[in-house]
């Protein structure tokens, strides 16, 4: 890697206080560090050798995936969701002190949105590349798992749902890589319960 390739000439020419080659050495070495952390941390799933026409043997590494996406919650507020399988960690150093790291799993976290509208949660969950006989959804009052294990995909997300919702009122639909699932709210129950005194 070259970062200093990327400036043209007449900068790489003159002689900035900050800029000097020691400035790109350091990135270079910064960079070539992250890369073999995350190298070390990528299972073994994700890791194959493909023979190209020439003879020669080539090492693919991925998919690595990580994004998010930002919307307004209902109260104004903004709510960032994470998805893909490379997560933030610290990992412990050699000798002693800790530093921020990645962690690359196998299993993919989809990308996610969860919208409440009128008497109904609508959960819309984008999963390319699976069958919809691979997808396992199961839901209690509060919680919808979204997970697929197939030798291509593997994707899993625990969901916290905004209300308490009615299990039986559940209903998906699979087209085109994304997954939807409505559930009906449930009704608030009275707070109260009149005891009769015998």
């Amino acid at each position: 890697m070259a970062w200093e390739s990327d400036f043209p000439s007449w900068f790489r020419r003159r002689r900035w206080p900050f800029f000097d080659d020691w400035f790109f050495d350091d990135f270079n070495r910064m960079f070539e560090e992250m890369f073999k952390d995350v190298a070390g941390t990528v299972p073994k799933e994700l890791v194959r050798e493909r023979r190209l026409p020439d003879g020669s043997t080539v090492r693919e590494v991925g998919p690595i995936v990580y994004g998010y996406s930002m919307t307004m919650g209902p109260d104004g507020k903004p709510v960032i969701r994470e998805f893909g399988n490379v997560k933030p960690s610290l990992e412990r150093g050699r000798f002693g002190p800790t530093k921020p790291g990645l962690t690359v799993k196998e299993e993919r976290e989809p990308l996610v949105d969860v919208i409440t509208e009128g008497d109904q949660v609508r959960v819309v969950a984008e999963l390319p590349g699976v069958e919809k006989s691979d997808i396992n959804l199961q839901h209690a009052e509060n919680e919808l798992i979204i997970s697929v294990d197939t030798p291509q995909r593997k994707y899993h997300k625990a969901l916290e749902l905004p209300d308490p919702v009615d299990p039986e009122s559940a209903k998906a639909f699979y087209k085109n890589g994304v997954l939807e699932v409505l559930l009906k709210r449930r009704k608030p129950s009275p707070k109260g319960k009149e005891i009769k005194v015998e």
